[in-house]
This record gives C-alpha cells, structure tokens and sequence, in this order.
C-alpha cells in the first residue's frame, strides 16, 4: 500500500480534540510539501477511504463506531456485559447527552475524512499527470465526502459545510458554523452528481473504489431519505437498468462470505482486510464484539429482545440464521455449542473465530437488496404498491426463503395489499435484511416512528422526540456555541 498522508489539524475544534488539549500545531501538509506527483495523488485518495476503516487507537467509523448511534441506540441492539464503557451504555439505554465520547469521536471521524476529501479535491488538480487520471481522483473524493456528509446530516442535522484543507491554525479561521439541513442536502447532491461520472467498474484489483453506479445508489438513498420520491424512483431505476451487472446474491449468507466480497449485490462496502486491527489501527471490531468464545460470557453487542427481533423470521427464512447464531460448531471438534440467547452472526468469520483481528469481512455500505425495496418503497408512497414494486420486494422474499429469485412463487410472494399494509411490509422486510448494518435507526428516523418502535423495548423506555437527532458534542460547542447552537432535548 502506498504511503497515507493525513493532515492532522491538533485544534479543539471542528476536527475533534478535547476542549483542554493545547498542542500548537507548527505546520502543515501542503502541496508544496507532498503534492508533487501522481502517485502522491493516488495515496491521499487511499488516504479518504482510509478514513471509512481506519482510526490509530480507536474503533473505526464503518468498524464498529458508527454502530453505537445507527443499530445500539434502535430498538434491536443493546449493549451485553461486556461492553463496559459507560458512555456506550447510555447510548443502548438512550440516556446519552453531549459528552457522549461516542458522539464526539463520530462527529471527529466523520470531519476528518471529509478533510481528507478536501485536501485531495483542492490539490490533486496541481500536481502532474494524466487528467483522466487525476478527474477520476477527485471524483472519488467527492463521493467519499458526500457519503460523510449524508450520515452527518441524518445523525445531528444541519451541520458545517467545509469544502476546503485549512490554511490558517488560527482558531478563528477553524471555526465553522451550522448551515441548515437543505444546504447540507444540497452539497452532498452536488458532490454525488460529480461522482456519476465516475467509471462503471474497475479491475479486479481496484475492487471496491467508488463507481458511477454506487453514486446514483447513494443519490437514491439521498432522495428516498428527502422523500423526494419521483427523483428516488429515477435514480434506483438508473442502478437497476444501468447496466451495471448488480444483482441479488442466490444465497443471502453469500453477503457475508470473505471470498465473495465486492461481488454482484455489493454496490459499495468499507473493505477490511485479514489483521486490519493488528497494524496499530483499528480495523472492524465487529467480530470481537459479537462472539467472545464458546462460553456463557454475554458479548458486548447483543440482541435486544429475541422475541422482538430473533423470533420474527418465519420458518424457512435463512436471513435469521445468517444474522444471528443460536448454536456454532466448535472449530476442531464435532461438537455443537448452544449459546444462552442467539448473537450477531453476520461478521463472524466462521473459519476463523480464535483471532477476531484476522475478520476480513467487508462492511455493506449499500448493496442491491436495499436498491430494489428503495424502489418498491418509493413507488408505493406515491399512491399504492404496482406490480413492479410487488415484484422488487418478491424477489428479495423469494431469495431470503431460498426460492428461485425471478420466478414467482406464491408461497412467499405478497399481493393484495393497500398502501399502508405494503408500507408495513416494507419496512419488516429491511427489518429483517439488515440487521447490523447500520440502517435501522435511520430507517426509524425517517418513517417518523423511532419513539415507537424503540419503546416496545423495555430497556430503552428512556427514548423520546429528542433521539431522532443526536447533541451537537459539547466539545466542538465549547469553541463556538454561537455557531453551533444545540439540538433540542440536549
């Protein structure tokens, strides 16, 4: 791997350092420094997607971090015994507020890959090369930087637009202040257009970069979240009929097989690879944190209440046991170990349960499955279900129960249902089909039913209106709380 450069800005503001921390930084990374050539052009774009999986010293934003505030503060996650940091506690039990360490390091984890993106998009234009070269460059940076934006604007609302590297480590020239939702929404629609012009693959060995397909899948997530719908119908139906090669994996435990990564269904994932976490970065943690060996020990991620979540699935419906595990064979033996209630399944690397850094299992940013029920979504909520929208969401049922995808089966199909009841069913199937993949509490969030859905979980009766946004970390206000007033509830 090419070397990485990471401009490091030591200020108490918006790129995340406690209040108290005063360290003078005495220099930068510029263009006239590094930005020389265009391989330097290629390691700090290597440098932004770094930003999705890597963190020195701390739980990595697509590795487990961003997981706090999306699945373990919804209704189907909590905290197990083993998770012991009491602030990840009162995120599972929504009694969190702006201290929230939690909060602060994905509002800093967030920031600092958006100025990763920045620094690439201001100097990559400098330095020699090739332009087809360099254009592809920063249109990857742009799709990483309105990727980052789009789980800022769902998590706190309006927040700082930065859109250039600093060039001042004067406190005042960092300060930067909340614009609203529509011009937050309005930036990350700019960057992911730029980004549709991005190729539609790559080699091989490229797997895994942003492409033009992944641009307009996220642009339809953008939409759908927006309720724009007419602009989310044309941006799924663009992925489906782009000919992009995407499809449903046969298998639906295929998602989760470390051999298949960056196949068909995966539209854009956060790559791990075998000891990520094992080069003094921490890589995805998921694995360790869901299975702490074949003991009664209760993990530090579990199930919130089975009946509500692991007892759904109908019979036949493989997606309950490729989400969760009641039993696991024990490596080395022929015997069958039965936990005392079901974990998460889908990160664990079956092959491999004795060393949880080695996890090499991708994380599913979008994936097809998500694009098809989109669509059905969307076409519903402008009047009633069609036969297109019953055949997007039979396929992704005929696939969970192990049918032939494309034939159809009235076994499992739906039909005959009003607009609310196909909502309904909707909204239960991504309930089932992607569990722990940090969708749920923004699917909640904006179906306007979090408040009701989490307080059928006895342990989290403590959520209210204010949880459908998360504190502006007191940290950042303590710079400037005039430019960032406070979320209400916080």
């Amino acid at each position: 791997m090419k070397k990485i450069i990471i401009t490091l800005l030591l200020s108490a503001g918006l790129f995340g350092s406690c209040a108290d921390l005063e360290v003078t930084p005495t220099s930068f990374v510029t263009e006239d420094n590094y930005f020389k050539t265009q391989d330097d052009a290629i390691a700090s774009v290597t440098a932004v997607y770094a930003s999705l999986s890597l963190d020195p010293g701390e739980q990595s934003l697509f590795g487990r971090n961003l997981y706090f505030l999306t699945d373990m503060a919804s209704d189907y996650a909590a905290a197990g015994v083993s998770a012991t940091n009491p602030q990840v506690r009162a995120l599972s039990s929504l009694t969190h507020d702006a201290t929230s360490d939690r909060v602060q390091v994905a509002w800093r984890q967030i920031y600092a890959g958006i100025n990763r993106a920045n620094v690439s998009i201001d100097n990559i234009p400098k330095v020699a090369g090739t332009d087809a070269v360099k254009n592809r460059l920063i249109l990857e940076a742009k799709f990483i930087r309105g990727l980052l934006y789009f789980q800022a604007v769902r998590l706190w609302g309006g927040v700082p637009i930065v859109l250039h590297e600093p060039t001042s480590i004067q406190l005042e020239s960092l300060k930067s202040r909340r614009e609203t939702v529509e011009a937050v929404y309005a930036q990350i629609i700019s960057d992911l257009k730029d980004a549709e012009a991005l190729p539609a693959t790559y080699p091989a060995t490229d797997a895994g970069r942003a492409t033009s397909g992944a641009a307009k899948a996220i642009l339809a997530k953008v939409y759908l979240t927006r309720k724009d719908y007419p602009n989310a119908i044309l941006k799924t139906r663009e992925v489906i009929n782009g000919g992009y090669g995407y499809a449903l994996f046969e298998s639906f435990a295929d998602i989760f097989n470390k051999t298949k990564k960056n196949g068909k269904e995966h539209i854009f994932s956060v790559q791990f690879e075998p000891n990520q976490a094992g080069n003094g970065s921490s890589g995805s943690t998921f694995q360790a944190t869901s299975f702490t060996g074949f003991t009664a020990t209760e993990p530090a991620d579990i199930i919130s209440d089975v009946a509500l979540f692991y007892d759904i699935y109908a019979p036949g419906d493989t997606r309950r046991d490729v989400s969760y595990a009641k039993t696991l064979p024990i490596p080395g033996t022929a015997n069958i170990y039965t936990f005392p209630k079901p974990i998460f399944k889908k990160y664990l690397d079956l092959t491999n349960l004795a060393t949880p850094a080695n996890v090499a299992i991708n994380f599913p940013i979008i994936r097809y499955a998500d694009i098809l029920l989109s669509l059905a979504e969307a076409i519903n909520e402008q009047g009633a279900p069609t036969p297109e929208a019953y055949e997007l969401i039979n396929q992704v049922r005929r696939r969970a129960f192990g049918k032939p995808i494309t034939t159809p089966d009235a076994t499992v199909d739906l039909s005959g249902l009003t607009q609310v009841t196909f909502r309904a069913a909707i909204q239960e199937e991504r309930k089932k089909e992607f569990v722990q993949e940090g969708q749920r509490w923004f699917d909640l969030v904006r179906w306007g039913t979090l408040v009701t859905e989490v307080k059928k979980v006895t342990a989290k009766n403590s959520v209210s209106e204010r949880n459908n946004l998360y504190p502006i970390p007191q940290s950042e206000r303590n710079i400037d709380p005039v430019g960032l007033p406070q979320n209400p509830g916080y």
